[in-house]
Formats: C-alpha cells, sequence, structure tokens
C-alpha cells in the first residue's frame, strides 16, 4: 500500500499511519513527534547519530536487499542526495538485515554515495514501528517527523523532491 502522511507545524492535519505508527497523534493540538535518536555503524565503519544531523533536513531510508522496489529507488534517492547535499540536505540509508556483507554488495553495485547503516539487531526498525520496505522518513531541521512513505512506486521520487524542497526553505 503506498501512502504518504505530511505533518505540520504546530498543528497535525494528518496523522502517522498504523502501518509506521510511532507514538499516534490524535489531536490538531498536539505539536509534531520527534524523531527517534539513533546511533548505528555505517558501511565505513564510522558510528553515525541522528542527532549530529540536527539543522539538516534527514531522509532515513529502510531497505532490504530482497526488496526490488528498494533496489529500484536507491539510485534515484541518491540522484536527490547529489543534488540537495550542498542546500542542508541529508539522506541515510539503513539496511535491516543481519547480512551486512550483502547489503555492502548491493550498495556497492547500485553505486551509491549516501551512507549506508546497518540495523542488524533491528532496535531502529522496532523505535520507528517500520512494518514495510521500503520505508522512508522525513525528518525537518528540528528533528521532528514531517513526512512518512510506504512503499515505492515509480514517480513517488519527485513528490520526495517535492517535499524535501518545502522543508529546505522552513
Amino acid at each position: 500500500m503506498q501512502t504518504f502522511t505530511k505533518l505540520r507545524s504546530g498543528a497535525c492535519k494528518v496523522l502517522l499511519v498504523a502501518a509506521l505508527s510511532l507514538p499516534h497523534i490524535s489531536s490538531a493540538t498536539q505539536q509534531l513527534q520527534p524523531a527517534p535518536n539513533f546511533t548505528l555503524p555505517s558501511i565505513d565503519g564510522a558510528n553515525l547519530r541522528l542527532s549530529e544531523y540536527r539543522g539538516d533536513v534527514v531522509m532515513v531510508n529502510f531497505w532490504a536487499t530482497w526488496c526490488g522496489p528498494c533496489r529500484q529507488e536507491m539510485p534515484l534517492l541518491d540522484k536527490m542526495y547529489k543534488r540537495y547535499k550542498k542546500a542542508g540536505f541529508t539522506l541515510l540509508g539503513v539496511n535491516v538485515e543481519k547480512d551486512r556483507a550483502k547489503a555492502q554488495r548491493v550498495a556497492k553495485q547500485l553505486n551509491v554515495s549516501f551512507p549506508i547503516l546497518f540495523d542488524s539487531a533491528q532496535q531502529v526498525v522496532d523505535s520507528y514501528k517500520v512494518g514495510s520496505m521500503p520505508s522512508t522518513v522525513l525528518v525537518d531541521r528540528d528533528g521532528n517527523i514531517r513526512y512518512v512513505h510506504l512503499g515505492y512506486k515509480a514517480g513517488d521520487e519527485k513528490l520526495y523532491s517535492k517535499m524535501v524542497k518545502e522543508l529546505l526553505i522552513e
């Protein structure tokens, strides 16, 4: 099921969907939900922490090697990463499998330049309550979840780009 969910500053008009049910925001008077912080090892061996990117617009993309739509969207995400990186956009690809070597091979094969992180213990997957692959979360400069997207179909990258640009100009 394809789902985009948008959260606005101050009042929430559209809520997170059950398939990615972070603590559910049900009242229009409640504030945005902060993105759960995490620290994960990256493909180059360094540990990366989400909170280190405060001040940037961050896309967290959960993916798996067995996921065809994940493989299809990753090169497109990489183009977006390269395009908006200098404007304050970061993309973190979070692989959810135990086999890091396979994820490294796929990332190399797809020639992605954005950081690939490993959540082999599935702690981040659990904290974000990820239920489908791929799942994408856009975090604003203040560290709040602003958009959630489940799945991927051709053309979704155009909507991603629109959302990223919107957050970059805030």
